[in-house]
């Protein structure tokens, strides 16, 4: 008989059979359960039996229509049961008897069977913040010394000196911070603040606040972000901030142990 379509390939499958001998009981136990005697065909030498001359006492007992004796042989047939796969021989299964032989990662085409890796990891990676408040002059730019680590995958951050990120793979980086200021004092007289993105100590970023038509500010947060290029070897970022207030004394980045106030971080970015 012709198939529609491609012929199943029962050389991977194992029919369930079972053969039982030297037996001289009026029942026959089964290896595998089954839920009538539609699911089975039973032999007794080699003749087979009626199922109206048969019962299924449980999923895994038929009674017989007489009792065995030593020499009699039972078959049994499990309809429709495969019970194994039979493991195809190495490099048996070729490319063709596969729907499709490749598929595509990234816009490469991969060999099924074969290796790959997907994407890339967002490395090196940090993220830093302030662990307290830092004291800083009166419209004077000054370094943010962010010294505490949540993480710093690559040891690429100095968090205690120069308080740069320097990382040394090259590649393309998301770059944000955020710096809060403080005046410590219950008075709006900030005339002004900003915070400048640095690479290699050029000003590449710069975002501020001008409070000078009002004199209105007097504690707030200012956010930056961007992308930038790195060598993998030299290129670093820092971050610098500053603020001019009508006054001379607690002009602050403010920092605790347990809140990002000002923060730092970046990551390489999978293209």
């Amino acid at each position: 008989m012709a198939y529609l379509g491609v012929p199943p390939q029962s050389g991977f499958i194992t029919t369930a059979k079972q053969r039982i001998t030297s037996s001289t009981n009026n029942y026959v136990d089964l290896d595998h359960s089954i839920s009538s005697l539609a699911d089975v065909i039973v032999w007794v030498n080699f003749v087979k039996q009626d199922s109206t001359n048969l019962s299924l006492t449980t999923s895994t007992r038929i009674t017989l229509g007489g009792t065995l004796t030593a020499s009699d042989i039972v078959e049994i047939a499990y309809l429709g049961k495969a019970v194994a796969t039979q493991n195809p021989s190495t490099n048996s299964v070729t490319n063709d008897m596969l729907v499709n032989s490749s598929i595509t990662l990234n816009g490469s085409a991969v060999s099924l069977g074969g290796s790959a890796t997907v994407g890339g990891t967002n490395t090196p990676a940090f993220h830093v913040h302030l662990s307290a408040n830092q004291s800083i002059s009166n419209a004077t730019d000054t370094k943010v010394q962010f010294n505490s680590e949540l993480y710093d995958t690559d040891n690429s951050y100095d968090n205690s000196s120069n308080y740069r990120f320097t990382p040394q793979t090259a590649g393309k980086y998301f770059i944000y911070t955020q710096v809060y200021f403080d005046t410590g004092a219950n008075n709006n007289n900030i005339d002004y603040a900003y915070i400048e993105t640095r690479k290699n100590g050029t000003a590449i970023m710069d975002t501020m606040f001008d409070f000078r038509d009002d004199r209105d500010g007097r504690k707030f947060a200012i956010n930056s972000h961007i992308v930038q290029d790195f060598n993998g070897s030299s290129d670093y970022i820092e971050i610098f901030g500053s603020m001019s207030a009508n006054q001379t004394g607690d002009l602050r980045f403010g920092g605790a142990s347990s809140v990002n106030k000002s923060h730092f971080g970046a990551y390489r970015i999978i293209i």
